[in-house]
């Protein structure tokens, strides 16, 4: 079976005065689909580099990435883009909401920029948000929801479209340890349940324990693949 995610020989390097940052050094990666997979690592370690590269945010300096066996930066412009905006989701931090939309408005508008018919986005918009939990928060403003209700609604919008890889950026960063939980039993639940694959950048070792597998970082190299479930 093709990996949801084929990382070979990636390198990011990055011009720093006279000399060079070797941010990410010579990283093979492979995740399979319906897998759960945690980066950890100190920070600086290269771990954001790395996943800004995997999402295609960042061309690497060498090196390859496949999303579901098509190379990502072999692709012009315009198809880097429509894959990623097809195959790929994202969660982040920050939830990104934008306050004036209602949740289902900000879910709507990866199915908006992908050019959706209009009379499909708003069913397929309640129908995400009715899998996070959020069916009655539906009209409301960002303001008006707490924070786990925000990260829920930026996991909604993530996967409306259904992409294949999820790649969060310390998704739970800004949440208690309580709320967190919840979040990690939605992305655990999509996984088992839709075959969605999510790799999460994180520094919490909590976090990290949830996920099927758990690659360490240091230094730009990645280090070890442990099964977290062992580890629990």
């Amino acid at each position: 079976m093709v990996p949801a995610l084929h990382a070979m020989g990636v390198w990011k390097v990055y011009p720093s005065g006279d000399g060079r940052v070797d941010a990410v050094r010579g990283v093979d990666l492979t995740v399979h689909a319906g897998e759960m997979v945690a980066i950890t690592g100190p920070s600086g370690c290269g771990k954001t580099s790395l996943l800004n590269v995997l999402s295609g945010l960042d061309a690497p300096s060498a090196g390859t990435v496949l999303v579901q066996g098509d190379s990502l930066f072999d692709l012009d412009d315009d198809r880097r883009t429509r894959l990623r905006g097809e195959r790929l989701g994202f969660v982040f931090q920050a939830f990104n909401l934008l306050p004036v939309l209602t949740a289902t408005e900000n879910v709507e508008i990866p199915l908006l920029l992908s050019g959706q018919p209009a009379h499909d986005v708003r069913a397929k918009a309640l129908d995400a948000l009715s899998s996070v939990g959020l069916a009655d928060r539906a009209d409301h403003l960002p303001a008006m929801l707490s924070g786990g209700q925000q990260q829920r609604v930026a996991v909604a919008r993530a996967v409306v479209h259904r992409p294949s890889i999820v790649l969060c950026d310390e998704p739970t960063g800004n949440l208690d340890s309580a709320t967190s939980d919840e979040v990690l039993d939605l992305m655990a639940g999509l996984c088992r349940d839709e075959g969605m694959t999510f790799l999460i950048v994180t520094h919490d070792d909590a976090v990290a324990a949830r996920c099927d597998r758990i690659l360490r970082m240091r230094d730009g190299l990645l280090l070890g693949d442990d099964d977290a479930s062992e580890e629990a």
